[in-house]
């Protein structure tokens, strides 16, 4: 409780804090004036931190309030990231089983933080070949527990894709694709959901346009602040609009699982007449079983695609798997910090880490946090290479493609409201390897300008 008010203390008086009008960091002197001149020519005000040191040799190229605490965003997936690699393993991989006993089916959910509608389709085939005589289908998420939601997530993202409920029954991302066209001229937009299923249901009062005269924007929210799966469409959408596709997470994935699962069986024969949640039974029998990618291919998607519900589920996997009954927060976090501070070296007493995906607001970190990281994943050559590769990369065919930077740079990025951060590696002219922690927060408006000051931070840094 008392740690909690003073990093709320902190936030509050860094976020207030008057910045600088003139930044002037330390580091190399090669370096060191040509970053301070991008920082002040950009006339941007913000809290900085920075931080950027040579892999070859140890040399410390430039720093700017590395000490000082900021909310990472999406960098704290740099965390999960190589405690899943150090503690988990390259190929681990998560299962979804399906057992039997008597008129019962189970399906029982391991964590799969990418189960696919075909992958479950599949399994319904599987059952349905076998012949059994079965009415009731028992949906067993105890691996995990029953927190769906993070600590410090606000609570008006109810229904994002970014803040898509957490359980060891997931599938689709646990969210609804839908597929947004105009409709005809004065009639409702056109709107194709994936998955079809009867566990959400839809009221389309939007209106096709051709003209922004009284426009009001085109939105789709689902009733979270009561918990249930009414989708709304609402507002206008340009005859002239291309094809769009907007994502929004559903209440209790297990039970959307489930449903899922339930009417796949159904259409290919197999009547299910009761759903309900449980544990399995100790006499229940695999009849069949799918296997997730390997660690390897899940951790590119995490950093990649920055997938939260992935960074989660890695986070309570590798708490279930600290005592072997059931992941959650408390016992995942726990393990990671352990791993941070006794093998990575970092004093965890220093920072707040309350997630796996960085949606909290409640993380803290500096860049010399990040840097330690960093500089041990580099310098341990079993975990150096799988760890790079996970990274987004610069350049026209790279990960961060959007970003103006070359492609090499493996990096991180982070965003929330007022929040920018990007961190990870240069691999310079000169052929040294730099790793970099640029964190942003306090500002207003668009994170835009300042994600253009640091990719020029990064290009110069290449330039050594």
């Amino acid at each position: 409780m008392i740690k909690d008010k003073i990093y709320i203390i902190l936030l509050i008086c860094f976020g207030c804090t008057q910045t600088p009008t003139i930044y002037q960091g330390s580091g190399s002197s090669s370096i060191q004036k040509q970053i301070n001149t991008l920082i002040n020519q950009s006339g941007l005000s913000t809290n900085i931190g920075l931080k950027a040191v040579s892999m070859g040799t140890g040399e410390l190229l430039y720093e700017m309030n590395s000490s000082s605490l900021f909310n990472p965003a999406s960098n704290n997936k740099l965390f999960t990231n190589l405690s899943a690699l150090a503690l988990l393993d390259t190929n681990y991989t998560f299962y979804t089983n399906i057992y039997h006993d008597g008129n019962k089916l189970f399906l029982v959910g391991g964590g799969d933080p990418d189960l696919s509608l075909e992958s479950l389709d599949s399994l319904a085939l599987i059952v349905v070949q076998k012949g059994l005589k079965v009415d009731r289908l028992v949906l067993d998420d105890s691996r995990m527990d029953s927190t769906t939601y993070g600590e410090g997530w606000m609570w008006d993202e109810g229904d994002q894709w970014y803040s898509a409920h957490i359980s060891a029954l997931s599938i689709n991302d646990n969210c609804i694709d839908f597929i947004v066209n105009p409709g005809e001229l004065g009639h409702p937009a056109s709107i194709r959901a994936n998955p079809i299923s009867t566990y959400y249901s839809l009221i389309n009062n939007s209106l096709t346009v051709n003209d922004t005269t009284r426009f009001n924007r085109f939105n789709i929210e689902r009733d979270w602040q009561n918990g249930n799966n009414i989708f709304t469409i609402s507002g206008n959408i340009m005859d002239t609009t291309s094809t769009d596709t907007l994502f929004r997470n559903i209440e209790d994935p297990t039970r959307f699982t489930g449903g899922l699962f339930k009417e796949m069986l159904e259409s290919k024969g197999l009547i299910i007449q009761s759903l309900e949640k449980g544990l399995l039974s100790g006499t229940a029998q695999l009849i069949a079983s799918h296997e997730s990618h390997s660690m390897a291919n899940l951790l590119k998607n995490l950093m990649v695609e920055s997938d939260n519900l992935t960074a989660e589920l890695l986070t309570k996997t590798i708490g279930y798997e600290s005592d072997g009954y059931q992941g959650n927060w408390i016992n995942g976090l726990s393990q990671m910090r352990k791993f941070l501070n006794d093998s990575v070296g970092i004093d965890t007493t220093t920072f707040s880490i309350r997630d796996g995906s960085g949606v909290s607001r409640y993380n803290y970190v500096s860049p010399n946090h990040f840097i330690q990281l960093l500089e041990w994943a580099y310098n341990n050559p079993s975990i150096r290479n799988n760890f790079i590769q996970t990274l987004p990369r610069g350049g026209p065919n790279g990960t961060l493609q959007d970003r103006n930077i070359s492609n090499q740079i493996y990096a991180k990025t982070g965003s929330l409201f007022s929040v920018t951060t990007l961190s990870g590696y240069v691999f310079t002219q000169s052929r040294d390897v730099v790793a970099f922690s640029i964190l942003m927060n306090g500002f207003q408006g668009s994170s835009e300008p300042y994600r253009v000051l640091q990719d020029k931070i990064v290009s110069a840094l290449e330039m050594l």
